[in-house]
């Protein structure tokens, strides 16, 4: 399946947070022909192995994830109100956009619907001028109260109903790019793997619960169970558009950004520029003073610490319905993935583990001469 095919089914799917069966089909579907095992975790996240090329029977192969999370932001119901739905978030919503935005409450059945609010005939001036809270906010699915209790109970997960769109210049825009576009490149990467020699065992892992709040539960349990030597997190960032910061921003068609900062590996990072520039990937380097928000995060911090690195899937318009992305860029970073992936060796592995062929310094005994006139504190 192209990348644009297979981006198009998983965006037009559904799977907030704490709620991916559906979505984790699909890749699973499309991860199983590269792939020689593939598991799904207790929380839920699909882990597909592709074995590297590599005499087991002396020395077990180095393990490389690589990984993007596949839930969405998303909404749930709080409350039956004569037969409207009340509903929170789940995961940062663009409040703004809400109202008047088609979705589909996941009830005993799915239920299209829309979301409504008193029009602006009865609002006061004041009141027009403001982003109408969520509270403020209904969804109306058309059916009598008592017929929208049978179907639907406080905790169903909505989503918005959006289908892809083509732009020009290979852009398209739709909803839950953040951060499915992100297991197009994983898809990406395994193909292209299948026509090259890895010595690593490459395991692309597609997480849950990333949306859900910042504490990451897919990325810290796949990786604890897998322990890789190295990881590689992909997430999306904002790209070029107007009233956007260009200090991360990264032009959309101009490939991605490869992330430095105290949440990044620094041989890591260096591998990724290294290979793109030799395999002339274009790319921008973003730069991160902390925490970057992503897996990598969780990733990072898991047993003793996993060497990571990120890479950032410019998008526009992040956390709305019309998320806009380049095509191009992701079948990019999937050759990027796959290329760095191949280039793994023995040598690197020694490097992240601070490991050299150096014969150790020959120790000797060394006597400390006082001053003639100590300083006393």
């Amino acid at each position: 399946m192209s990348a644009k095919d297979f981006l198009q089914k998983l965006s037009e799917a559904h799977g907030v947070s704490g709620y991916e069966h559906a979505i984790r089909d699909l890749v699973i579907e499309e991860f199983r022909p590269y792939a020689d095992e593939i598991h799904i975790t207790p929380m839920g996240s699909v882990i597909a192995l592709k074995r590297g090329a590599r005499d087991r029977a002396k020395t077990p192969a180095p393990k490389v994830l690589i990984e993007g999370h596949m839930d969405e932001i998303g909404l749930m119901v709080t409350e039956i109100d004569h037969g409207y739905l009340r509903f929170t978030q789940v995961g940062g919503f663009d409040v703004r956009v809400l109202l008047a935005q088609e979705v589909i409450v996941h009830g005993k059945r799915p239920l299209r619907g829309i979301i409504g609010a008193r029009p602006p005939h009865l609002l006061t001036p004041a009141e027009r001028d403001k982003v109408i809270p969520m509270r403020d906010l209904w969804i109306d699915v058309g059916l009598p109260e008592a017929r929208v209790r049978e179907l639907v109970q406080v905790g169903d997960a909505i989503t918005l109903a959006r289908s892809m769109v083509s732009l020009k210049s290979d852009f398209v825009a739709g909803k839950a790019f953040d951060d499915r576009c992100a297991i197009v490149c994983l898809a990406e990467a395994l193909r292209h793997l299948t026509t090259m020699k890895h010595t690593w065992d490459v395991y692309a892992v597609a997480n849950v619960q990333e949306e859900a709040g910042a504490w990451f539960g897919g990325a810290f349990t796949s990786t604890y169970t897998i322990n890789p030597d190295m990881a590689l997190a992909l997430d999306v960032s904002h790209a070029d558009q107007p009233n956007t910061s260009e200090v991360n921003a990264v032009p959309l068609g101009s490939g991605m950004g490869i992330a430095t900062g105290p949440n990044i590996h620094p041989l890591v990072h260096q591998k990724l520029v290294q290979v793109a520039k030799a395999s002339e990937i274009p790319h921008k380097i973003t730069a991160y003073a902390g925490p970057t928000g992503t897996d990598a995060w969780a990733i990072q911090v898991v047993r003793e610490g996993i060497p990571t690195g990120l890479i950032d899937i410019p998008l526009r318009y992040m956390h709305t319905s019309v998320e806009t992305l380049c095509v191009t860029d992701l079948e990019r970073i999937g050759r990027l993935l796959a290329l760095v992936c191949s280039s793994l060796d023995d040598e690197f592995l020694k490097q992240l583990r601070g490991e050299t062929n150096a014969a150790p310094p020959k120790t000797r005994r060394v006597t400390r001469r006082q001053p003639k006139n100590p300083k006393r504190k």
